[in-house]
């Protein structure tokens, strides 16, 4: 059966709709970085979630290629990620994002770099801003926001309640963003079912 993190890791994919702290290792992405509003069609958002998985089904798929990774596993593609700043839901054109899919622990630089320049010739797209991001997110607290992605703030707003009755704070800095997981393919699924963990991270206060 092939490897799903989603199965595997069920502290950090499977949450409760009521905040919980956790300690998140490290992790590796595959990563794009850009601006603006998601939801704008044909926007760069859009392009960047098109790289990201073009790089991910290449990875997955190497092996039918006749491409011997060292240390290849067969795995579930990830669920898309994002981090966020400027994270303002009545301005979404000010958004600054880092759109990521979590990349198995075979993928090397060198991997990757054939991965980007085989998803670029087979599917005709650019993969050039593609990039491997490792990030250390540590001590946060999470919850499953179940609905649409405008009513956020209501499942961030308990978030920070649970904070302060814990003696926590959110820690937000230039390294340390609001974390989104797209649990739903929201092609998928009705708006008020939508399933995306809230992650952020916290320091004791």
């Amino acid at each position: 059966m092939p490897f799903d993190f989603k199965k595997e890791c069920k502290s950090l994919y499977q949450p409760k709709t009521i905040p919980e702290i956790i300690t998140v290792p490290p992790i590796t992405y595959a990563a794009v970085r850009g601006e603006g509003n998601p939801n704008e069609e044909g926007g760069v958002y859009k392009n960047a979630v098109g790289v990201l998985y073009g790089i991910l089904y290449t990875i997955k798929m190497s092996m039918r290629g006749g491409n011997v990774i060292d240390g290849y596993f067969d795995f579930v593609v990830p669920p898309l990620e994002g981090f966020w700043e400027n994270a303002e839901y009545t301005n979404k054109e000010r958004f600054w994002w880092i759109s990521v899919l979590r990349l198995p622990d075979f993928v090397t630089e060198d991997v990757f770099e054939w991965a980007k320049a085989e998803a670029a010739r087979k599917k005709k797209i650019d993969c050039s801003a593609a990039e491997i991001l490792k990030v250390n997110e540590g001590l946060c607290v999470q919850c499953m926001h179940i609905g649409s992605y405008n009513n956020e703030p209501q499942t961030v707003s308990k978030m920070d309640t649970f904070l302060a009755e814990n003696r926590f704070a959110n820690d937000f800095n230039e390294n340390r963003l609001h974390h989104e997981i797209y649990i739903s393919d929201p092609n998928k699924c009705t708006e008020e079912k939508r399933k995306t963990i809230i992650r952020h991270p916290i320091v004791a206060i």
